[in-house]
């Protein structure tokens, strides 16, 4: 390395070093916690053979479209189960427990598929597209879905993951700005460190594939004739030897489509301006499906991406919208709230498909990219980081691998080190006041792994399949049975917020009828005016 580079890193380094100590020289030991925190978790429902059912999603878990708290995601048979923010990490992991335990009341004989990569898929035609109505959002909703499945194909629509949620404290922000003399309004010197945040996970979020990845592997099925270079584990697994996360690579949501939509964060005004560029810019192979044919939407329209939501990222900037609102003009109108970390699988070896240990390094984690230096982007780099979040997902145990550091290649393990090293101060902030020490237990356990590959869920999926002779599709159908039994098995059970989940999910219906009641244009006006906000 330069010896420029080695210069502008002591210089950055030292930028972290001053930061954490202004934060300690407050006086306020604990002002990392209270930082809110929440989990949407996906899961495919099954049969108990392993096959995708094609039921509608149960009446008794509510309406997905008005149902904040359990809702579908691409397909009917995509459960998506959300929790509110939370400030204690033991409590959501109690919310989402609670809330799989309604769920599984209601599923008689299915099961939710326990991994990130699907069950047992035959053809995109099986995947029945999500529901929500006959209103003007819900069509919406629906046509979007089958726009995807048109441009992306159904099967890869069908991929679960686990997104986390998070918001530092307003009491965060206070001593921040004073730390750094900021002379900013308020929500644009947030707005400004989220950013930030979002610059900094993208230089070294492979940390998270490489330490909680859990798809190493993948059913034959789900490339459902198509080839694949992958080499096969069985007749019936495809997998990569040293693959952290086949999910995040590129024959999972790093897709070839996306290719070339680039989205910056290096400002609001940049995310918001590449994002409305492809939103509203034609894309040829697109056109040639067509929008509305023969009377019938096949997409929202035929632009490279038909809403915000479609772009694909590691980690969102995010902001409460209003009824109707788009995603970027919420951001416009009232600037970041928290951010949405996208990296995580659904781990097989937690029954809610997340843990406690996990959360709690992701806080740190977060609360690291946000105090370190975090310079633009360029082009150049956004493309070096790229590789290296694909590298890590295709190879990431690989003995010796190397990734791309400021235009050198350097070890992985030597740079996650460095990185786990950095985060001890604030683990020890985060954890203050309590005997227990969790939030540098969830580092230590880290440490374990970057020390021995063979601690990570990726090793240990493959090492289970090894030991017990059976199929990726097998090992997950086991587990997705054992984690049905889990649950209702489980005593006693919170019956107060069972009984509340059950009024929501009622009530649910009845605000689906009333949307659908007040509308009052036709539907080609609707998606226009949306469109033009």
């Amino acid at each position: 390395m330069s010896s420029g580079s080695d210069a502008m890193r002591t210089l950055t380094d030292n930028k972290f070093e001053r930061r954490l100590a202004g934060l300690v020289n407050s006086g306020e030991r604990a002002v990392l916690q209270g930082g809110r925190k929440g989990v949407e978790k996906e899961s495919l429902r099954v049969d108990p053979a392993g096959e995708l059912v094609h039921t509608p999603h149960p009446a008794a878990l509510g309406a997905p479209l008005t149902n904040e708290h359990i809702t579908t995601d691409f397909s009917e048979s995509l459960i998506e189960l959300v929790t509110p923010p939370f400030r204690q990490t033991w409590e959501l992991l109690q919310y989402l427990c609670d809330i799989h335990q309604f769920v599984y009341r209601h599923l008689d004989q299915e099961m939710l598929w326990s991994t990130s990569m699907p069950c047992s898929l035959h053809r995109d035609a099986d995947i029945p597209l999500a529901q929500f109505g006959s209103s003007n959002v819900g069509r919406m909703k629906t046509i979007y879905r089958h726009g995807l499945g048109l441009r992306y194909g159904r099967i890869m629509q069908a991929i679960s993951g686990v997104h986390f949620n998070y918001s530092f404290s307003s009491y965060l922000w206070d001593v921040l700005e004073h730390v750094y003399k900021s002379a900013q309004p308020r929500q644009d010197f947030v707005s400004e460190q989220y950013f930030g945040v979002l610059r900094n996970y993208r230089r070294h979020g492979w940390l998270v594939l490489y330490l909680f990845g859990t798809s190493p592997a993948v059913s034959k099925s789900f490339f459902a004739g198509r080839e694949c270079a992958l080499p096969m584990l069985d007749a019936d697994t495809f997998y990569e030897p040293y693959a952290t996360s086949l999910r995040m690579s590129d024959i999972g949501y790093r897709n070839k489509n996306q290719a070339g939509v680039s989205v910056s964060v290096n400002s609001l005004d940049e995310y918001v301006r590449d994002l409305s560029r492809a939103t509203g810019t034609p894309y040829p192979p697109y056109e040639k499906i067509g929008v509305k044919v023969d009377g019938r939407y096949r997409q929202l329209n035929a632009n490279v991406l038909q809403i915000e939501n479609e772009y694909y990222s590691f980690i969102r900037p995010k902001r409460v919208a209003r009824s109707g609102e788009r995603p970027t003009r919420a951001l416009q109108r009232a600037g970041v709230e928290y951010v949405e970390v996208r990296a995580l699988d659904v781990s097989a070896f937690d029954p809610v498909g997340v843990n406690q240990n996990k959360l709690r390094f992701l806080e740190a984690f977060l609360a690291l990219c946000l105090l370190k230096e975090s310079a633009p982007i360029s082009r150049g780099e956004q493309d070096d980081l790229d590789a290296n979040h694909l590298t890590v997902a295709r190879r990431g145990r690989e003995p010796g691998l190397s990734l791309n550091r400021e235009g050198r290649q350097v070890p992985m393990l030597d740079w996650a080190r460095e990185l786990l090293d950095s985060m001890q101060g604030l683990c020890e902030m985060l954890d203050h006041g309590e005997a227990q020490r969790p939030y540098r237990s969830a580092l230590e356990q880290q440490r374990a792994k970057i020390e021995d590959a063979e601690r990570t869920p990726s090793a240990r999926l493959l090492a289970e399949m090894r030991q017990s002779g059976e199929t990726f599709f097998s090992l997950a159908q086991r587990m997705s049975k054992l984690h049905k039994d889990y649950f209702l098995d489980l005593y006693p059970p919170n019956e107060r917020r069972l009984a509340e989940f059950a009024a929501a999910a009622q009530e649910s219906h009845e605000a689906q009828r009333r949307i659908e009641a007040a509308d009052r244009l036709d539907f080609d006006s609707y998606l226009a005016h949306y469109l033009e906000a």
